[in-house]
């Protein structure tokens, strides 16, 4: 089946060819590094992530480029109230970016370019569009005429007439108010480069625009981001690149937002959850299976008891991965193949709620046929379980989560020892007949955080849920 995607543009589903067969390019619009990295920011790095999985399993090559905006209004604000350095802001948490995707299991960019690392390639793009009429310089800020590209607004399916100036912007010299900033005179105390028309920094706009083309070239088959760039950032750069030349990208894909309470996740709402505290919180794999698992276009309400929910969920997957691991007496590697109907549904879309109902529906059949002694027929359903979690960057085997369980080893190994003698005493208690003393044993492990389940080889103990 081919793999379909909804493009923004066309505001529909369609077929996915790529323009190189068997290649696949994507360029995401990444952090812009004013601040540490909430789990709406993450949440894009993850839909992403989960996309180039499921193209890399289908055979494609991808070419993945996930840019850096580290030079920005907010930055500069940043470091002024902080006596900082710009570069030290951006760096700071540029670094926390990385952490955030690397403890969400994201896979490494094949190039990550920083907006800074590119001022030559932005100039080079200006001076061609103002060749073109295109552009024009006023007071050392360089424009760019929309009225000039007669498709300005088709991604966001706007009209021109309805667009306002922004609310506290201090452009000037503009012919039209919607035009907008690819480059933005020096400003005393601001960071600046030179260029043909005076020193300043670039616009936000102009920055993935000349990134695109350095690392994908003039025509690329996905752009992605969040819902919230479609206008004005996206819609700005499509206008750049394909005024300069460029087809730019074949399919727009967006991801929907992390609310609470309604409101888009944002540091400047007060609505915020950090990544790095939720680490320190939730185990980083149940973090995973929370932003991921829900669909890329659907909004994501946090809350405590939505986390819980998706805890109690994964650790029904990873128990069973444990139990026939354990029955197994080896570690199953995953089945080379995926079922059918995992395949289908992501193929759709990216439909990875359907294709998450797949693998409970596996891990049922898995555990009824441990509770069947089919150890066969388990180590098969088992084989599946992993090859669909590792699509998902969820396979609790995978060597990235091993470090996760290597962490707590010393400990869990002093725990087990503890637990075992205890349920030694249940075990006389069952066997007495005296189920008065072995339920209450085990209602009080479960109070103080442990799951005991009986099975045919005997009773063990899991971390139950929170």
């Amino acid at each position: 089946m081919t793999i379909r995607l909804y493009d923004t543009g066309a505001r529909q589903i369609r077929d996915f060819v790529p323009l190189v067969p068997g290649c696949v390019s994507i360029y995401l619009c990444g952090a812009t590094v004013q601040s540490a990295p909430h789990i709406g920011h993450i949440r894009s790095g993850l839909d992403f992530d989960i996309m180039r999985r499921w193209f890399e399993y289908r055979g494609y090559e991808v070419t993945f480029v996930r840019n850096v905006t580290d030079i920005d209004d907010k930055i500069i604000t940043r470091a002024a109230d902080q006596g900082r350095p710009w570069w030290a802001i951006g760096y700071e948490n540029e670094r926390a970016f990385t952490a955030g995707y690397q403890a969400l299991g994201c896979l490494p960019p094949t190039y990550e370019p920083r907006a800074t690392g590119h001022i030559p390639e932005m100039v080079e793009m200006m001076r061609v569009l103002i060749e073109r009429g295109h552009a024009y310089e006023s007071d050392g800020n360089v424009y760019f005429d929309v009225r000039s590209f007669p498709g300005y607004l088709e991604l966001s399916n706007q009209d021109i007439g309805d667009l306002r100036q922004p609310s506290g912007d201090n452009e000037t010299g503009k012919r039209d108010p919607r035009d907008f900033a690819m480059w933005k005179a020096e400003r005393p105390g601001e960071p600046s480069w030179e260029t043909p028309w005076g020193p300043g920094r670039p616009g936000w706009h102009l920055e993935c625009s000349a990134m695109a083309h350095k690392y994908l070239g003039s025509a690329f088959d996905i752009h992605g981001g969040g819902l919230d760039l479609v206008f004005p950032h996206h819609e700005n750069e499509i206008a750049q690149a394909r005024a300069f030349g460029d087809d730019f990208a074949s399919y727009w894909v967006h991801n929907a937002w992390v609310t609470m309470s309604g409101e888009k996740m944002s540091k400047s709402l007060g609505n915020s959850v950090l990544v790095s505290e939720m680490v320190g919180n939730w185990r980083p794999i149940v973090l995973r299976y929370y932003l991921g698992t829900p669909h890329y276009r659907s909004m994501i309400e946090y809350s405590e008891e939505a986390l819980r929910e998706a805890e109690s969920a994964f650790a029904r997957i990873e128990g069973f991965v444990q139990r026939v691991t354990e029955k197994a007496g080896r570690t199953v590697p995953p089945a080379a193949e995926v079922p059918p109907a995992f395949a289908e549904a992501m193929d759709d879309d990216l439909g990875v709620p359907q294709a998450l109902a797949i693998i409970h529906t596996t891990v049922r059949q898995g555990n009824s046929a441990l509770a069947a002694d089919d150890k066969e027929e388990a180590v098969a359903r088992l084989a599946e379980v992993r090859a669909m979690l590792g699509v998902l960057g969820l396979d609790p085997l995978d060597p990235h989560w091993a470090g996760e369980a290597d962490r707590g080893e010393d400990l869990h190994g002093v725990v087990d020892s503890l637990v075992g003698l205890v349920l030694q005493q249940r075990e006389s208690a069952r066997a007495r007949k005296d189920w008065a003393t072995a339920d209450a044993i085990r209602d009080r492990l479960n109070q103080s955080g442990l799951a005991v389940e009986d099975g045919p080889d005997g009773p063990r103990w899991t971390l139950a849920p929170r």
